[in-house]
């Protein structure tokens, strides 16, 4: 059975949510003094878990085949055969909206003299003609604050089920009180958002009472190469169905917009109301869910950004059975390589997540992962760079033991650690104060800086939490070794040359050694405004 809306989403969403919103996000690019010298790759904004591809179904159109298209013969066909399963979403929220005669604010409020008639035609009844005839208190009520609905976006999406499941960006529906899909045919349906994810931007919804609609099947993103065809179907502008073709870009985009990133971009034309609509290959499978364009103007500019299905589908199915995403976790804080980091710690490359601290009682710590351990594969995977290795984590079953290769003390070592669900945000609890007691201070001309014990006071005055150990920086002098390897004042130093220092001493003395020994550069674990990171501290 078809649901049809009478008063609130049809009517307005149709067409009037195309003048107020439509849903892509848009990376825009601003202006500046500099002109046409800006650096283009600073305007992409700071803002973006799977299981081997199985094809969910086949379309069910039986004149949809497994067959490849080629570009010289069109895409006419394909684009006959996937669009039946490719819909519109239109989204609306509730506001609420007070009468102004009962609105304490406007008791007293009666316009200037003369104009009582233009304000009454004006704002109709809710206006009152005299102060004598306004109603008294009343305690809030339907009629006091009644629920309107507006319209909040558009974006597309997909079918992935006979029975009505629907695929679209989290953005699409983020804040939605009501949804609508329609399908190509003019078909609507209200829909319920199943699940939602916002960490890698992607949504399920649920049609009511759908049933043998036809529907997409997923592809495998991973198969496909830099330079083949793709196609898009959405919903641009709130047009309606829309087709543009292209080719992959590029692949493993990570532009900022969360923390799995791997987009696939393509130079397919996608603009505003594209998002959550399908990429296709030419086999006409699902090898991505568009999501995100880059524009100086808001206007597709050839550079748009698609989730690839490898990671989608594992989202998608963990939201189909529980509406919820669990990714496994393992309880570090990891930096990247740099070529002096590298150096100091014996590698011959780059590649690799460098931990830099290891949280008490989680599976890294009960693994037995240090700080300045380098990862190097995961389960078989090798860690290029650093950002893989929180992918890799995340897509891994929680609970289960997985093989870690690590670098440590010039040599690989192989480890076990068994992956944990990644844990909600705790609130953070008000310590109790306690008394301050005297702590060593020191002051090293080598170093150029005064060193501190850490206190309470110390720790209040810095915003140091109570997890943090080490040895903070007073004060720097400038030129001194500690200014010129850009130490700063409230640093704390954690590890010197991979030594675990507490006292100013310990700092001292592991810098003495490393002079001695002739290196050029040591290692250095800070703790920087909450933040661990190492550090390639150079001696001359």
């Amino acid at each position: 059975m078809t649901k049809q809306y009478t008063n609130s989403l049809v009517s307005i969403m149709k067409w009037g949510a195309v003048v107020v919103a439509t849903a892509t996000v848009v990376i825009s690019i601003q202006a500046s003094a500099d002109g046409p010298k800006a650096d283009a790759s600073n305007a992409v904004s700071s803002a973006i878990r799977a299981q081997d591809i199985v094809p969910a179904a086949q379309i069910t159109s039986d004149s949809m085949q497994k067959r490849s298209w080629s570009p010289s013969d069109g895409f006419a066909d394909l684009v006959e055969d996937v669009s039946p399963a490719v819909v519109h979403v239109a989204t609306a929220g509730f506001i609420q909206r007070r009468r102004l005669g009962n609105d304490p604010s406007m008791r007293q409020f009666r316009g200037p003299r003369g104009f009582e008639d233009f304000f009454k035609d004006f704002f109709g009844d809710q206006f009152p003609q005299n102060p004598n005839q306004i109603e008294p208190d009343e305690p809030d009520s339907d009629s006091d604050a009644e629920k309107q609905t507006q319209p909040l976006g558009i974006g597309s999406g997909f079918i992935i089920s006979a029975d009505g499941y629907v695929v679209t960006n989290h953005h699409v529906i983020d804040r939605a009180d009501e949804i609508m899909v329609t399908l190509p045919d003019g078909t609507e349906y209200e829909a319920e958002i199943k699940g939602s994810d916002p960490k890698t931007d992607l949504a399920l919804l649920k049609l009511k009472d759908a049933s043998n609609l036809p529907y997409l099947s997923w592809g495998d993103d991973e198969a496909s190469r830099v330079g083949d065809w793709v196609l898009a179907i959405g919903n641009p502008f709130g047009l309606g169905g829309s087709a543009s073709t292209g080719i992959i870009s590029a692949r493993g985009r990570d532009i900022n917009a969360g923390p799995y990133d791997d987009f696939i971009q393509v130079d397919a034309a996608i603009n505003r109301g594209n998002s959550g609509g399908p990429l296709f290959n030419m086999r006409g499978e699902v090898i991505g869910i568009n999501s995100m364009i880059y524009s100086p103007s808001g206007g597709s500019v050839g550079i748009g950004f698609a989730i690839p299905s490898h990671m989608a589908k594992g989202v998608i199915d963990q939201l189909r059975a529980s509406g919820e995403v669990e990714r496994g976790w393992i309880g570090v804080s990891i930096g990247p390589i740099t070529e002096e980091l590298a150096e100091v710690f014996g590698r011959d490359n780059e590649e690799g997540a460098l931990i830099s601290q290891v949280l008490k009682g989680a599976p890294a710590d009960k693994a037995g992962l240090v700080a300045g351990d380098i990862v190097l594969s995961f389960d078989g995977t090798d860690i290029k760079e650093m950002r893989n290795l929180p992918r890799t984590v995340a897509q891994s079953t929680v609970g289960k033991a997985y093989d870690m290769v690590i670098w440590r003390d010039g040599k690989r070592k192989t480890i076990k650690i068994t992956t944990e669900a990644f844990p909600e945000d705790d609130a953070v609890a008000g310590a109790e104060t306690k008394p301050d007691v005297p702590v060593k201070q020191e002051s090293d001309e080598l170093l150029g800086a005064e060193l501190s014990e850490l206190n309470d006071q110390l720790r209040s005055r810095y915003r140091i939490s109570e997890d943090t150990k080490g040895v903070l920086l007073t004060a720097i002098e400038r030129g001194g070794l500690a200014a010129e390897n850009g130490l700063r004042l409230g640093d704390v130093i954690t590890k010197f040359d991979n030594r675990l220092v507490s006292k100013p001493e310990d700092v001292i003395n592991a810098l003495k050694q490393a002079k001695k020994s002739g290196d050029g550069s040591v290692a250095v674990l800070l703790n920087r405004r909450g933040i661990p990171g190492f550090l390639a501290f150079k001696l001359k």
